[in-house]
């Protein structure tokens, strides 16, 4: 139960790493869409627009490297091939109740799966609003990854406060029991102490009687 115990810990684990990763491609799109919406109105002219994509393909660029480089020890946990499975009790029934299966195939945060096509610029007003589009779909996804993490996370948590529970329960069982079964042992032990006590009395005055 301590082992099932700490694989919820590091379970865990496993997911705020993946889920601080995706938060942060989650402000990543927050701000490529403050970049698209500027550059798609006409108030920003030919060097505005310029100037806005000159940071848009650095945040492509960064979502692609958090996609590849979130890991943990040695899996990529955003690369849309990632099921952790984590045993986090001990029934018995160890290839279903359990663990907790975790789909990482929503977890795909490659630019180009996120945005639901490869990003282009900024420098023209329909690129913009081509952009705004694919943001949208993004930001779209990164909710539905997060929602994913959250819900292995709130299990995990859950399982982890049941075997914890389950494994101070289970001391207290057991300790109850070998309490009993001392007190038991005492009983019989004092039981025996007295009769032996008693008898070796009744020796004594049978020796100390005059002898007809």
């Amino acid at each position: 139960l301590q082992a099932a115990q700490r694989n919820a810990s590091q379970a865990n684990s496993v997911l705020q790493i993946a889920d601080g990763a995706v938060n942060t491609i989650a402000t990543i799109l927050d701000r490529m869409k403050e970049l698209a919406t500027a550059a798609a109105s006409d108030n920003s002219g030919t060097t505005a627009r310029t100037n806005l994509d000159a940071e848009y393909p650095e945040l492509v660029l960064e979502i692609d490297r958090l996609a590849a480089t979130t890991v943990y020890q040695g899996t990529a946990l955003l690369d849309g091939a990632y099921t952790g499975t984590f045993l986090v009790s001990s029934s018995g029934d160890y290839a279903a109740n359990d663990t907790i299966t975790v789909d990482g195939t929503t977890l795909d945060m490659a630019s180009a799966t996120v945005l639901g096509a490869a990003a282009a610029n900024l420098t023209s007003l329909a690129n913009a609003q081509a952009e705004l589009l694919k943001i949208d779909v993004g930001i779209t996804a990164v909710g539905t990854a997060i929602g994913v993490i959250g819900a292995g996370q709130s299990r995990i948590e859950y399982a982890s406060t049941n075997v914890a529970s389950t494994y101070q329960n289970t001391i207290a069982a057991e300790s109850v029991i070998r309490d009993a079964d001392m007190a038991f042992e005492m009983t019989v032990f004092t039981k025996f102490q007295i009769l032996q006590q008693a008898g070796t009395a009744m020796l004594a005055q049978a020796n100390q009687a005059p002898q007809s």
